[in-house]
């Protein structure tokens, strides 16, 4: 019994030191595996490109300067990164800086504080076409946000084969953070026009980077915070008439998003058959009544859920717990970080979040109190890995998400032993 015991200490000590020794190094990046991160965790064998797309939607509802029912247009622009397999060597030294702020526009108590930090990509690298196509992913950020708050999942399946796409959604992000009701609407109008402008794109010239890269008929999407309420309505999940009612009272009038509505008829007729898979981490709106019973069951997309059990922005029990519970047409899973709050997605705090002096908000963009953000991002590449695998490439993953539900109970497959600890993960399939 004592020499276990001493063979279990030094086992923590030289796993805790190798973890020490990381967070000082400058070598590890967001995204990189951790000595004990789960078996799908780590990048893939694609080296990777990285290029910024300006996009513009034109004659969209101008909902913040709505007055009285009547909407003025405007041309919405969004900016988007696209990360995509390259034409480099496998063993190239890939290295590139994302330009970044802190803070929030408008808040004199956050001010914009610019910063940047390095990922693993190639700037402007030729796309790898000889593969044929990759599937498409889509991401959406929270509010505020950013395309960047992501990386270390945008990279990483992009190095598996995917085409991934991350939205800065405009008055959503920190640079230009807008009055609420513009990201309300906007959400789930951004996701299909960014999957309609890249199929647009590739198909518009075979000297367009993208030509021939990327398969649109197979696209997943994914969604943080309120990327997670655009991304479930997109999918199916239509709005109440509960939110419809509220939004129209705090925009003037505007009745823009009853397109949106699950008592539409036009909304409900509506489905995308490109979108094979959804991942959505932390999704905002139950608790305020954006969903009722009737809206959920139209979800009927195969739909992975990541949640903190003690979320005190979108909640638990009665906010994603719920959306899951609810959404009764679809193969869905639900992740539980047990004790984590709505953290479950982002990059680590950057480095300049730990100055003194800045507001505690800065490093709680991006922070969890009860878990290392490095460890949850490598669960997130892990999971995300095994479910995209399996609808978008049809890959022999499923024994990975086929676990029983206390992680506490068993090492999970795929988990460095004895580290499989503090989640739950439930499964329903869908009714007839």
């Amino acid at each position: 019994m004592k020499n276990s015991y001493l063979i279990i200490t030094s086992f923590l000590v030289v796993l805790l030191s190798s973890i020490s020794i990381i967070a000082q190094d400058k070598s590890f990046l967001y995204g990189d595996a951790l000595p004990d991160a789960p078996e799908l965790a780590p990048r893939g064998a694609y080296t990777i490109g990285v290029r910024t797309l300006n996009l513009v939607h034109k004659n969209q509802v101008d909902v913040l300067n709505s007055k009285k029912g009547i909407d003025p247009l405007y041309d919405r622009p969004l900016t988007v990164e696209v990360w995509y397999p390259a034409a480099l060597p496998a063993d190239t030294d890939a290295s590139v800086i994302y330009n970044e702020v802190m803070g929030s526009s408008n808040d004199s108590l956050r001010p914009l504080i610019p910063f940047t930090f390095e990922g693993r990509a190639v700037r402007d690298a030729d796309p790898l076409v000889s593969e044929g196509a990759f599937p498409l992913v889509v991401v959406s950020h929270g509010y505020v946000g950013t395309r960047y708050i992501m990386s270390y999942l945008t990279e990483n399946l992009a190095s598996k084969g995917y085409v991934v796409v991350a939205i800065d959604h405009t008055d959503s992000t920190f640079k230009d953070a807008g009055p609420f009701q513009s990201t309300l609407l906007n959400r789930a109008i951004d996701i299909p026009f960014v999957i309609d402008q890249i199929e647009t794109i590739e198909k518009s010239s075979q000297t367009n980077f993208l030509s021939g890269l990327v398969d649109t008929q197979t696209t997943a999407i994914i969604g943080y915070s309120m990327g997670g309420y655009g991304v479930l309505n997109v999918a199916g999940a239509g709005y109440s008439d509960g939110l419809t009612a509220f939004f129209t009272g705090m925009t003037g009038g505007s009745t823009a998003i009853i397109k949106h509505a699950a008592s539409n008829p036009a909304y409900k007729a509506k489905k995308d058959p490109r979108i094979k898979a959804v991942v959505a981490f932390a999704p905002w709106g139950m608790e305020r009544g954006v969903w009722d019973a009737e809206g959920l069951k139209g979800l009927k997309t195969p739909t992975f859920f990541v949640a903190g059990s003690q979320d005190d922005i979108s909640g638990y029990e009665k906010g994603i717990k719920a959306i899951y519970t609810g959404a009764i047409h679809a193969d869905r899973y639900l992740l539980t970080y047990k004790n984590a709050r709505h953290n479950v997605a982002p990059n680590p705090p950057p480095s300049e979040a730990l100055a003194p002096g800045l507001h505690i908000d800065e490093y709680y963009r991006y922070a969890e109190p009860s878990w290392d953000e490095r460890r949850i991002n490598n669960i997130n590449q892990h999971f995300v890995t095994a479910f995209l695998g399996i609808h978008l490439k049809q890959e022999d993953y499923q024994s990975y998400l086929d676990l029983q539900k206390d992680s506490n109970e068993k090492d999970w497959l795929g988990f460095v032993p004895r580290s499989s600890t503090g989640m739950e993960l439930l499964h329903a399939l869908p009714k007839p």
